[in-house]
């Protein structure tokens, strides 16, 4: 008799998991492969026996699909609960207001005329000497250009009182900021944040986590963009 299981049981045992079968599926294709392996081991030839290298490999091929189903049933359960975790962490956040990877402003006026800003934030990889800001109207004309001074690393929220650059009220509307940083007279890579509103929360899906809906200008965000919570 050959000294060697089956290859198609063992191919079997190889490519399933919890994948593409499920538990009872994979215990009988163990059962089955020890079953051939003690069957084997009774009718091997005695002038050619199988020696234990051979042994040990065939029972290690069993033991591996073994250990990868528990593995994969541990993972699963790992992403089962940190998926309920940011579906939590998410939920408290409707109504809130965050800042997300963007450069849009909104202004409007007041009824006693006031002006009210959104705010708006700045994410430096380093810190910079000085950093300045720059307000462009949709038109992409300069409304306002001021520095604020040094900034540290990381991210910081600022405002704009909503005047121009000769101190008017600006036009209610959408405007975008732009950031200009410099630290020991070289330019500092700087990214702009700007303000949102979280409306709702999308359950994760087979393509990613839970997802943040911003509404409909600022779409839908995973939690990893949320620089700053207001």
């Amino acid at each position: 008799m050959s000294n060697t299981i089956d290859a198609n049981v063992v191919s079997r045992l190889n490519q399933g998991g919890p994948s593409s079968r499920d538990a009872s599926q994979s215990a009988e294709l163990r059962n089955n492969f020890m079953t051939l392996l003690i069957a084997q081991m009774q009718h091997q030839d005695p002038l050619n026996p199988m020696d234990n290298h051979e042994m040990t490999t065939q029972l290690a091929q069993i033991n591996t699909v073994s250990g990868i189903e528990d593995l994969n049933k541990t993972l699963k359960g790992i992403t089962e609960q940190m998926n309920a975790g940011q579906m939590l962490q998410a939920t408290a956040l409707i109504g809130q207001g965050v800042l997300v990877p963007g450069d849009r402003l909104l202004l409007e006026h007041g009824e006693e005329g006031e002006l009210h800003t959104t705010p708006f934030g700045i994410e430096l990889p380093q810190s910079a000497d000085n950093v300045s800001v720059v307000i462009t109207s949709a038109s992409g004309q300069v409304t306002n250009r001021y520095d604020i001074g040094p900034v540290k690393a990381g991210v910081e929220s600022f405002t704009w009182d909503g005047r121009t650059s000769e101190g008017e009220a600006a036009a209610s509307g959408s405007y975008r900021v732009r950031v200009e940083a410099t630290s020991d007279g070289k330019a500092v890579n700087a990214s702009t944040l700007n303000y949102a509103v979280v409306g709702g929360v999308t359950p994760p899906d087979k393509n990613g986590g839970v997802k943040l809906d911003l509404g409909a200008i600022y779409g839908q965000v995973g939690l990893d963009q949320i620089k700053q919570i207001l």
